[in-house]
């Protein structure tokens, strides 16, 4: 427990829980990293593509990046209705299934759950990214500092909100306060420069262009570079984790957030514009991220250049905390409506839906594994499903306000509607974009995480029709249950057991396999350890059935008796005791046989109503 309490904190009670609740300045980091650090990507992706068209693909970054930050204040304002609409947690789950149906709740469920594990999965691989771009020489080591990463995160989100928020907090300002150092100082250098700022440190030079400016390409390079707006959902859906006034301390979060981040972008789109940074190939030898181009050609590769770059890894790292903070609430609010396994909507020791987090961990490892860790592999299964949220979303809201007719109902509704069509018209873009190159997988997880959703659901609509039940008790034909106990031979254990079972019921079969390999047997000493004391005692002698098995089967045997009896006494429960030995230490168990366990299983799967099966357990004490 000392080991628990100290890598995850004390346990929280529910009354704890009004104090795990963050303001703005905590509520940054966790609900805004995500699209915070996917300014370091999001461009880069775009300019990975324009590398064909040479320097003239660089001069195209600014408009681009123009169009994205238009879309990106579009969802802004949106996303600020959505939060003073559901001040409870408005993620696209919730407001697409209210307004729109469950059908397109799941859509968007299942939309919402592959963005957040390839948001975690991106953050983690961009910002392991970062770190090969500065020290070439960890190349090799690309998907173990990915893992390495992924535990890490792990370890300080089980610690709960607050702490996650505390410890990220550093990071998270280090990264902002020195990226906006390098773009102001380089844009007081473009202004001093006449438009033509010498690098401190010259860029890698752009190769001839080896294709014409297309529209089939732009449309590619903004659906790239639509992947720095992921993440802007996340503060809509966690508005309950922000102290009072919930909705105005998350709105407000949400404005710093979306600001910060238009910031980032533009600087970063007009600075490689007038430095001439362009992408490199990833894949290629002497490989540089933009960033770590530009920090270079801006500041010079010092102190401060390490500084910056080790921030960019840190919070491209610590951006799966969007993911961490957003998908348990996500899975709850699914389970809540029976379309996920309930076990999402506990909550563990830190208040914390911790099987949401497990979930979260394993498809993320899965998915690093497989793409081996690099960044430029993942990003086209991105974005697809933020947008497909963004959508569902702002579609939803059209329909809340023209339900909830107010004072700026018709304003509002206007507002989520070019929400709506922006976002869809962008999420076509992106399906048509990156399909070939990995779109179709995400495409094709919606309606297989669709159709998995539903089968829950009916599985738990199943247990509650048939284990409903609108009558009061019966007491008619209670009776005392036939009991059935295999033994093996005369033991303490055994004794345990027939004891139990002459306190239930005086209808007892005791049941022993014979092998012809048994050195000892409890037939041997029946009638003397067993069928005297209880003929000496008035007491009813249970019947003793013995079994061949030719074959030296144990378990089977037993099995099929249990249910022969059932088929035999139509109706009476049976009643079947399993004495086990119980150690101490988990070890021991592998000194032991688990026939016992083994037997319940099987008696479990295949028995009915009428079978019941109790353990006697004998507890071996400590020498």
């Amino acid at each position: 427990m000392q080991i628990l309490d100290l890598l995850f904190g004390k346990p929280l009670a529910n009354s704890e829980e009004r104090g795990e609740q963050v303001g703005p300045s905590a509520g940054l980091p966790i609900f805004g990293l995500d699209a915070l650090s996917s300014a370091a990507y999001g461009p880069e992706a775009a300019l990975t593509l324009l590398i064909p068209l040479g320097l003239a693909g660089v001069h195209l970054i600014v408009p681009i990046s123009t169009a994205i930050i238009i879309l990106l204040v579009i969802v802004y304002f949106s996303y600020r209705q959505t939060i003073e609409a559901y001040p409870h947690g408005g993620g696209s789950y919730t407001v697409a299934t209210e307004n729109l149906g469950d059908g397109a709740g799941l859509l968007a469920a299942s939309a919402l759950m592959i963005d957040y594990i390839l948001t975690a999965a991106v953050g983690i691989s961009a910002g392991v990214g970062a770190l090969v771009s500065a020290v070439p020489a960890l190349q090799s080591h690309l998907l173990g500092l990915c893992l390495l990463i992924l535990l890490i995160l792990t370890l300080v989100n089980m610690r709960g909100v607050r702490d996650t928020g505390v410890a990220f907090l550093i990071p998270t300002y280090l990264f902002l306060g020195t990226l906006l150092i390098v773009i102001g100082w380089g844009l007081v250098r473009v202004v001093t420069g006449g438009g033509h700022p010498v690098p401190v440190v010259a860029p890698p030079h752009l190769p001839p262009a080896t294709e014409m400016i297309g529209l089939w390409l732009l449309l590619k390079v903004f659906a790239s570079g639509c992947t720095a707006m992921t993440g802007v959902e996340a503060v809509s859906n966690g508005v309950m984790a922000f102290r009072q006034p919930t909705t105005k301390n998350a709105k407000f979060t949400l404005t710093i957030i979306i600001a910060l981040l238009i910031v980032l972008l533009a600087g970063i789109a007009l600075l490689c514009r007038f430095y001439g940074i362009g992408a490199t190939d990833p894949s290629g030898a002497g490989y540089q991220s933009v960033l770590s181009q530009l920090i270079g050609a801006v500041m010079g590769r010092g102190w401060f250049y390490y500084l910056t770059i080790a921030s960019i890894l840190l919070v491209l790292s610590l951006s799966a905390n969007t993911a961490f903070a957003d998908f348990p609430r996500l899975t709850k609010a699914i389970a809540f409506h029976d379309y996920l396994p309930h076990v999402f909507t506990l909550r563990g020791r830190r208040l914390l839906h911790s099987h949401g987090i497990y979930a979260l961990v394993f498809f993320t490892a899965v998915l690093l594994i497989l793409f081996g860790g690099v960044t430029d592999r993942l990003i086209p299964l991105y974005a697809i499903g933020a947008f497909l949220a963004f959508t569902l979303s702002q579609a939803g809201m059209v329909v809340h306000w023209r339900k909830n007719k107010g004072p700026g109902s018709t304003v509002r509704m206007v507002v989520n509607g070019i929400g709506a069509v922006a976002t869809g018209s962008t999420l076509l873009v992106v399906l048509v974009a990156k399909f070939v190159a990995g779109a179709w997988v995400t495409a094709l997880l919606v309606p297989l995480l669709i159709f998995t959703m539903t089968r829950v659901r009916r599985h738990y609509e199943r247990v509650n029709r048939e284990t409903a039940n609108a009558q009061p008790l019966r007491v008619e034909n209670i009776k005392p249950p036939v009991v059935i106990i295999p033994l093996d031979r005369w033991s303490r254990i055994t004794e345990k057991g027939l004891r139990f079972a002459l306190s239930m019921s005086p209808e007892i079969i005791a049941v022993h396999v014979d092998t012809e390999d048994n050195s000892m047997s409890i037939c041997d000493d029946w009638d003397h350890m067993i069928a005297g004391p209880l003929k000496a005692a008035n007491l009813p002698v249970p019947q003793l059935v013995n079994l061949k098995s030719p074959y030296r089967f144990i378990l089977a045997p037993v099995v099929d008796f249990v249910l022969n009896k059932e088929l035999e006494l139509e109706n009476r429960q049976i009643a079947v005791l399993v004495p086990e030995l119980v150690v101490k230490h988990w070890w021991e168990n592998l000194l032991h046989n688990q026939r016992a366990n083994v037997l319940k299983l099987l008696l479990l799967l295949k028995g009915n109503q009428r079978i019941l099966v109790i353990n006697i357990p004998w507890y071996l004490q400590r020498p």
